[in-house]
C-alpha cells in the first residue's frame, strides 16, 4: 500500500475550518460507517452495473473505508482511493493488507482540492460511490468527467435512501437529506452529459432482537448524537417498535433505492 500526503495550501479560511470540522466527525464514525457500508448488498450490485475490465485503471473519489475499492482491486489493474478522513484511508489499508491486494493507492484529499497538485492524474473510469457533495457539485462532475478517459459512474439515493425521516426528526434534528438521483440526473443533462440510469434496491433492517439492538442500529443515521438525542430515540422506539416473532420491527417499511448514473466519455449512448 502507498499512501500520498495530502496538498497542503498556505492559511485558512472559514471553508477550509467547516472541511476540517467535517473531516474529525468522519474520522470519529469511520469504523462504524464502513462496517455498515460493507455489510450490504450494495457493493456487489454497484461491481454488476460497473462491469469492470482487468485492464482498467480505476480512481475513487471519496472511497470511505473502500466500500468499493477493496472488492473491486482483483477485477481491474490499478484503484487510486481518495478520501479526505486519514481513518477511512486506514481501514482501506489494513482491508488490502488483511486480502493481500498490492494494486490500491490511497490519497489524502478532498473534492475541492487541486487534483492535479494531490498527483491523482488520468484514469480509465472514475467513480464516485455515494459520494458526492451537495454544493459546487457541477464542479466535482466536471473534475471527476476530467480525470476519466472511458467512462464515469456516480450513485446517489432516491428519495430519503436508506435514511428513516421519522426516527431522524424524533430527536429534533432537521431532516437535511442529500437530493436524490433526479436532481442529479437533471444537472448532468444540462452539462450535455446523456446518462443511463440503473437502480439498487437496498432493504433497512427492520428486524431486532431487542430496543437496545435497534438504537445500536441506528447509530450511523446520528454523527455526535448527544445524550438528549439518544434519550429521544429510544423513547421512539419504545412508543413504535411492535413485537414479531420473538423480535421487534418498526411498523412501516424501511426498504429504498440507490440510482447509479453512468456515461461514456463524450456524454453519448453506453460505454
Amino acid at each position: 500500500m502507498e499512501r500520498s500526503k495530502p496538498f497542503g495550501r498556505p492559511g485558512k479560511d472559514k471553508a477550509e475550518s467547516v472541511s476540517e470540522n467535517r473531516r474529525t466527525a468522519w474520522d470519529e464514525r469511520a469504523r462504524e460507517f464502513s462496517e455498515h457500508a460493507a455489510s450490504a448488498k450494495y457493493p456487489e450490485a454497484f461491481l454488476r452495473i460497473l462491469n469492470p475490465r482487468k485492464s482498467w485503471t480505476v480512481f475513487d473519489m471519496a472511497c470511505g473505508g473502500g466500500t468499493i475499492a477493496v472488492p473491486l482491486a482483483d477485477k481491474v489493474r490499478r484503484i487510486t482511493a481518495v478520501d479526505f478522513s486519514p481513518r477511512m484511508l486506514e481501514i482501506v489499508e489494513q482491508r488490502c493488507h488483511m486480502g493481500g491486494i498490492a494494486n490500491v493507492k490511497t490519497i489524502q484529499g478532498r473534492w475541492e482540492d487541486d487534483w492535479k497538485s494531490l498527483g491523482i492524474g488520468l484514469h480509465d473510469v472514475a467513480i464516485a460511490s455515494r459520494s458526492l457533495p451537495g454544493d459546487d457539485v457541477r464542479e466535482y462532475i466536471a473534475k471527476l468527467d476530467g480525470v476519466a478517459r472511458k467512462s464515469v459512474y456516480i450513485s446517489t439515493q432516491v428519495g430519503d435512501g436508506p435514511f428513516d425521516r421519522r426516527l431522524f426528526e424524533s430527536t429534533g434534528r432537521q431532516f437535511d437529506g442529500r437530493p436524490d438521483y433526479i436532481f442529479y440526473y437533471n444537472l448532468l443533462y444540462e452539462m450535455g452529459l446523456y446518462a443511463n440510469v440503473a437502480f439498487i434496491p437496498g432493504s433497512g433492517r427492520n428486524l431486532w432482537e431487542s430496543h437496545e439492538e435497534a438504537l445500536k442500529d441506528s447509530r450511523w443515521m446520528f454523527p455526535g448524537m448527544t445524550d438528549e438525542e439518544e434519550g429521544k430515540v429510544r423513547a421512539y422506539l419504545k412508543e413504535h417498535l411492535v413485537p414479531v416473532n420473538g423480535g421487534w420491527r418498526l411498523p412501516y417499511s424501511r426498504n429504498y433505492s440507490w440510482a447509479v448514473l453512468y456515461w461514456k466519455k463524450g456524454g453519448r449512448g453506453r460505454r
